[in-house]
């Protein structure tokens, strides 16, 4: 159970917090813990049902699904502030959609259980509209992620994957094994290797231990 020195996180993170009445604010602080997870731990898979809403206070999560020859395919990946709505499915109704989540750096996250998040969300209609709009927007990503997947080259999707982690840490060097890439992109690490080899002949980037960095951005973004 978190205490009352939490409250003021919540109201931080959780969007909807000041739309909540004091008992159901009351109810979630009940019914939420705080907990640290270690690098690399699965949180939630297809066996371990509902985990309940996450909301992420320090760290990244990773949310993807398996093909059916068992392949990693990453959806997306949530940051310090970002709520997880899709570990609580069992909530919401009409969606059903089976997805794994781990964790890809030491993590804090606050749990609220789905009993009391079901409970406060069928009484509180900002909670409810809240919640639908953030499960619309992951669904939107998850389709956006899987044409990518479908009909976007991978030189494109590897420029574009570069470029974007570049501006998320703002900077031109980003600290990634091919096997951590490969990973992020649902890929074989032997195909990310290959074509990062190809874009250092290119000059586009530079390799080295652990790391990526951008030389000529302007090269990429024309892929």
């Amino acid at each position: 159970m978190l205490n009352k020195n939490y409250y003021e996180l919540l109201s931080t993170h959780f969007p909807a917090w000041t739309k909540l009445t004091k008992t159901q604010q009351q109810i979630i602080i009940d019914n939420a813990t705080l907990i640290s997870i270690d690098k690399n731990a699965l949180i939630q898979n297809t066996q371990a049902g509902c985990s309940g809403v996450l909301i992420i206070k320090e760290g990244t999560l990773r949310v993807y699904t398996l093909s059916e020859q068992g392949k990693e395919i990453t959806l997306y990946r949530l940051n310090a502030g970002d709520i997880c709505i899709l570990s609580a499915s069992c909530v919401i109704k009409d969606i059903t959609f089976d997805i794994y989540i781990d964790t890809l750096t030491k993590c804090e996250l606050i749990q609220i259980l789905p009993c009391a998040f079901s409970r406060v969300m069928q009484e509180n209609i900002y909670l409810e509209a809240l919640t639908y709009k953030l499960a619309t927007q992951r669904l939107c990503t998850v389709t956006w992620a899987m044409q990518q997947m479908i009909f976007t080259s991978f030189d494109r999707r590897l420029a574009e994957f570069l470029l974007n982690e570049s501006h998320t840490i703002n900077s031109d060097t980003i600290n990634m094994t091919h096997e951590q890439i490969a990973k992020l992109m649902g890929t074989a690490r032997e195909v990310v290797t290959r074509m990062l080899k190809y874009f250092s002949t290119e000059g586009y980037v530079e390799l080295m231990r652990g790391k990526v960095k951008i030389l000529n951005k302007k090269a990429l973004e024309k892929l």
